[in-house]
């Protein structure tokens, strides 16, 4: 690869000696390349826009004769030479393009991505509303994806490059090409499957295999396609719900059986309610509480879309239990690796289209043209996976209009509500379409109808009795924090003071223009939840500060999700923004931009399991006790609850031994299960209070390790400080190394730190009685035993190690 100044050559050189050439990977980007070469700082990043970049390849020895250049993803405007003369153009990221070439055995590409800023100066159709998240406003005219393009909230990286693999392919007799799977699950059970597909040279019959069921396909122009009904056969389902059972597509031909894709069987409706109001998922006719958050991307300057980028962060989405990840309409498309991952983690996919906040020309021909070919890519490309459940017209444009109070026939659009649910429904029928996100109330973004994003608990600093109180339906963007990663991701990545420092700052998300940032918004969750002033802390106690911000967006988001999924609840989703930080520091990602978790991630962890218990503070009603069984077996549970002096007496108890059906809920008043009155949230302050902590736990009536556990602070979490002794021990069984710990009162926000491992749970509550078990997962290869340390915020350090 060499940049040049915009317009520099119209044609790639004749020769190279002299040239500033480097070494370019593809699939990869201008920066990838650049950085690799020690001429880019991702942290801070130089523009890209204003050059072009030439990628030059000699082909030698290839044996001569026709071919195909396919060209998977070019970002953006691109040119492309063939031994010299230019052939084919691109204007769009998001589109593939295919060069047919006759290979001499001495050939040259070149391909020329030229410099976009330019573009973004071009007029164009006049647009009802400025926006002010995403500059220059000229992107809107350019299909490119928007990251690198929103100041405050993603670096400058711009992403340029043959970002998708660049293949050379041959004709071969009998090989399928343009392959299209289509599935469903009809209500009886039956599964549908139907097949297309390019071919020459195959002899009939053609026999089309899946689960155990076969029949013979149809000759077409270009090849052959059918249908196949399976009846009882195993269907998919999110991970939360059931297995998600994929089966092989095979077909055979003159004695010969070949693989062709894979695909699951899955029905997908949409619930508005009674009133019209709700947004509610069902799989094959259940109904799903979805959980899990915005992607974003495995590397920003690479722009990876190969498996081993995706399964180390989706393997942590699934261990969390996320049955849903959103692609916002302002990041990229992802490739068929990751939907081939979500296909077998059973991870619902939320796709956007990539549009976001502007409003578009969407009464160009030519734009809708390009739109249009986008589109049916994308829905082509994936058409055999089941984890893709709800398409999208777009982020955030809608709710544009709106706020800066356009007329409400200003809200819709053409593009979202005409040609690109025509499109959804021609080529995935299979697949809820919603026009844009937010929608659907009074105001677009109104949480009590619809759709939302929903900012009130976070952004907008309401208390946590918001959640409830805004009768949130489905936040498909919520909770967003400057969440703050482990302390050795901190010293590896930015070791820097917190805060004070400008490097600390800049990565800091903020929305434009504003006043505030999101680390202001977890300082006001930090002072509700522990009483501290942030400003004095971060003075006098540092990295007491750090550990509080920590636990602090964690506490909340558990919280909110206790309350979003308690039965009665009026809330069916909600996914947090988001899931990875894009560099490292204290960003929006409950995973940071190494790949670890941080504290918010176990925290969702914890809300997200299948089988949960939760409580919530319904005022002198009192605390309720809510049970939660998603799974397809009902399961028999004991629910003990104790309220706790000094976190460690209990002043009263109860036990109970409850059936919960198969995804089912219950709500419990406390009371009920005390068998007596008690005043367990402190409503009536009849005297002082008994108690600063109420613990509930559900075991298996064979006993071990609590399946879930939740705690309520009814005097506040400061109050419930007192100081505890932890005890641990590490062992080791035929599964690997584990943690017992076990404590004498309280322990709020457990931390355990054992370098080159990964335990299954961290920064959770322990309470006293029976302990727990956390499981060591190795990160490497190294078989050195575990040894580190565990604490807690109202606990001194204790030290582990094997003997």
């Amino acid at each position: 690869m060499i940049m040049t100044a915009a317009d520099t050559w119209n044609a790639p050189p004749a020769e190279r000696d002299g040239l500033d050439l480097i070494e370019a990977p593809v699939p990869g980007t201008v920066a990838g390349a650049l950085e690799r070469a020690g001429r880019f700082d991702r942290t801070e990043p130089r523009p890209l826009n204003t050059e072009d970049a030439w990628y030059l390849l000699d082909l030698q020895g290839e044996a001569p004769g026709p071919a195909t250049l396919r060209f998977e993803g070019l970002g953006t405007i691109a040119e492309i030479f063939w031994n010299g003369e230019r052939k084919l153009d691109c204007a769009s990221m998001f589109v593939e393009r295919e060069l047919p070439v006759i290979l001499s055995g001495s050939d040259r590409l070149a391909i020329c991505f030229r410099a976009l800023a330019p573009h973004f100066e071009k007029r164009g159709p006049r647009a009802r509303w400025r926006q002010q998240m995403i500059t220059p406003p000229g992107l809107r005219l350019v299909r490119t994806s928007l990251l690198g393009y929103m100041p405050g909230w993603c670096p400058s990286i711009h992403p340029a490059g043959p970002y998708r693999p660049v293949t050379l392919t041959r004709d071969e007799a009998g090989q399928p090409r343009n392959i299209r799977i289509r599935s469903h699950l009809d209500e009886d059970g039956t599964g549908r499957l139907r097949v297309d597909f390019a071919a020459s040279g195959l002899d009939e019959p053609v026999m089309l295999h899946c689960a155990g069921a076969q029949t013979e396909l149809r000759r077409t122009e270009t090849g052959f396609a059918g249908e196949l009904a399976l009846p009882n056969v195993a269907a998919w389902w999110p991970l939360s719900h059931g297995l998600p059972i994929l089966h092989d597509v095979e077909i055979a031909a003159a004695g010969t059986r070949r693989k062709i894709g894979r695909t699951g069987f899955r029905r997908i409706a949409i619930d508005r309610g009674v009133d019209g109001r709700d947004f509610a998922i069902s799989i094959n006719g259940q109904h799903i509480f979805c959980r899990g958050a915005c992607w974003t991307n495995a590397d920003i300057v690479d722009l990876p879309g190969d498996r081993a980028a995706y399964e180390p962060l989706l393997r942590l989405a699934a261990e969390a239990g996320m049955n849903m990840l959103r692609l916002s309409g302002i990041t990229t498309y992802e490739t068929q690796a990751f939907f081939d991952l979500c296909d077998e983690l059973g991870i619902m996919v939320w796709q956007d289209f990539m549009f976001a906040n502007f409003h578009y020309p969407d009464r160009d021909p030519d734009f809708l043209a390009q739109v249009r070919e986008e589109a049916e890519l994308l829905l082509n490309r994936h058409a055999a996976s089941p984890s893709l459940t709800i398409l999208c017209g777009g982020s955030e444009m809608a709710q544009q209009a709106a706020m800066l109070g356009l007329p409400p026939d200003a809200w819709s659009s053409p593009l979202t509500d005409i040609v690109l649910p025509e499109l959804a429904a021609r080529w995935r029928p299979d697949v809820a379409y919603l026009s844009n996100t937010p929608g659907g109330g009074a105001m677009p973004f109104s949480p009590n109808t619809g759709v939302t994003h929903y900012y009130g608990v976070g952004a907008y600093c309401r208390p946590l009795e918001d959640a409830r109180r805004a009768q949130v339906r489905f936040a498909a963007e919520c909770l967003a924090f400057a969440n703050v990663p482990e302390q050795r991701s901190l010293d590896a990545g930015l070791a820097v003071p917190a805060v004070h420092d400008p490097r600390w700052k800049a990565r800091v998300p903020r929305d434009r223009s504003a006043s505030w940032d999101f680390e202001d918004v977890r300082d006001h969750y930090l002072t509700v939840l522990y009483g501290n002033d942030p400003a004095r802390l971060r003075r006098e106690d540092p990295s007491r500060y750090l550990d509080l911000s920590r636990a602090a967006s964690g506490e909340v988001m558990e919280a909110t999700f206790a309350e979003w999924r308690r039965p009665g609840s009026s809330c069916n989703g909600a996914l947090v923004w988001t899931f990875q930080d894009l560099l490292p520091g204290a960003g929006w990602g409950i995973v940071d931009a190494t790949g670890v978790p941080k504290p918010a991630y176990f925290a969702l962890k914890r809300a997200f399991r299948p089988v949960q218990v939760t409580l919530t503070d319904e005022g002198t009603n009192g605390i309720d006790v809510h049970l939660l069984n998603e799974t397809a077996a009902t399961r028999h549970v004991v629910l003990e609850l104790a309220c706790l002096r000094d976190g460690a007496q209990p002043v009263v108890q109860g036990r109970r031994e409850i059936e919960l059906k198969a995804r089912q809920g219950l709500s419990l008043p406390a009371t009920e299960i005390f068998g007596a009155f008690f005043d367990t949230g402190y409503a009536f302050r009849f005297g002082p209070p008994s108690h600063d902590v109420v613990v509930a736990r559900i075991r298996s009536p064979e006993g071990g390790d609590p399946l879930a556990e939740a705690f309520h602070f009814p005097l506040g979490r400061a109050r419930a400080m007192a100081n505890a002794t932890l005890s641990v021990q590490l062992t080791r069984d035929a599964d690997g190394w584990q943690l017992a710990l076990s404590t004498d009162r309280l322990a709020q926000s457990v931390q355990i730190d054992a370098p080159g491992f990964q335990p299954a749970d961290n920064w959770f509550h322990l309470a006293p009685g029976g302990g727990r078990h956390i499981r060591l997962t190795s990160l490497n290869t190294e078989t050195e035993p575990p040894a580190g340390t565990v604490r807690a915020l109202n606990a001194a350090t204790a030290h582990f190690r094997s003997v």
